[in-house]
């Protein structure tokens, strides 16, 4: 009696699909979206650069508004509110669901490995693209706006604690959306609701349903204080209330664990039906 071959570790079956991932998703159409997310704020910056450089820093309440203060709002208001969770909805759901949609999941399943290996492979391609891109652009943002004034050596600190908070926020919620992608059969839409639409909704109001999203722990990450006697602190009023530093630290561990062993469990279970 033949005995069935023993198939190889999830982790370098992982590791495996990581590396086949990689090249296809740093050479895909999608890397042209990601470059295009990736460089506005650089541009942004580039136009606020000049303009200062012209005209002086901006002014609010007749008091200058410093570079440490326009670093703090590009990473507020572009990168944690919509870079970050643009680019876990459109790379997130796309791990499982491309592979359905251009009926090639049967040959990644037919490889001697474990199914959810896949997904976590696809996963850590993924986390590995978008960290390598988006951080570079938040360092040349960086050198471009907190120097302005001269803040550029005050404000190094708090960008080592941004780079490693986007990390977070990218593996959070790309977590999330491999999920919805392998467990949703259009779960592109289910993504940018929940997002775009889910998030900033629950975050306006009291109450405990803001527990159930990724940026109510990811704020209390944000290093950058706002000005309190200037409209800018009027425009953050609503991200003002954030849990403690270890809650969000765990909460936030607690959903890419949870998301990926649900995506890994969903990959295992379910049953692809390839349409004609």
């Amino acid at each position: 009696m033949t005995e069935r071959p023993v198939p190889p570790p999830v982790g370098s079956s992982t590791l495996r699909i990581f590396d086949i991932s990689i090249g296809e998703m740093l050479w895909s159409r999608r890397s042209i979206f990601l470059a295009l997310v990736v460089g506005a704020p650089v541009l942004l910056a580039i136009v606020i650069r000049i303009l200062t450089t012209n005209f002086g820093a901006p002014q609010i309440n007749g008091e200058g508004v410093g570079g440490a203060s326009l670093f703090g709002m590009a990473i507020w208001v572009l990168y944690i509110r919509f870079i970050v969770p643009v680019l876990g909805v459109f790379y997130g759901t796309s791990l499982i669901a491309d592979e359905v949609d251009d009926k090639t999941i049967t040959y990644l399943f037919t490889r001697p490995i474990p199914r959810s290996a896949v997904l976590f492979g696809k996963y850590l391609a993924y986390l590995f693209c978008t960290v390598l891109l988006i951080l570079p652009s938040v360092v040349v943002v960086y050198l471009l706006l907190a120097s302005i004034g001269g803040g550029l050596g005050a404000a190094f600190p708090a960008l080592l604690e941004d780079l490693a908070m986007l990390a977070i926020g990218l593996a959070a919620y790309g977590a999330v959306f491999a999920y919805v992608g392998a467990r949703m059969k259009r779960p592109l839409v289910t993504g940018l609701v929940f997002a775009f639409g889910w998030e900033p909704a629950v975050l306006l109001f009291p109450g405990y349903l803001k527990r159930l999203t990724v940026a109510y722990y990811l704020q209390a990450l944000v290093p950058h204080a706002m000005p309190e006697d200037s409209a800018i602190s009027v425009l953050m009023q609503v991200f003002h209330e954030v849990p403690p530093l270890w809650v969000s630290l765990a909460s936030l561990g607690v959903i890419i664990a949870g998301a990926l062993w649900a995506g890994g469990r969903t990959v295992e279970t379910r049953e692809y039906v390839l349409e004609q």
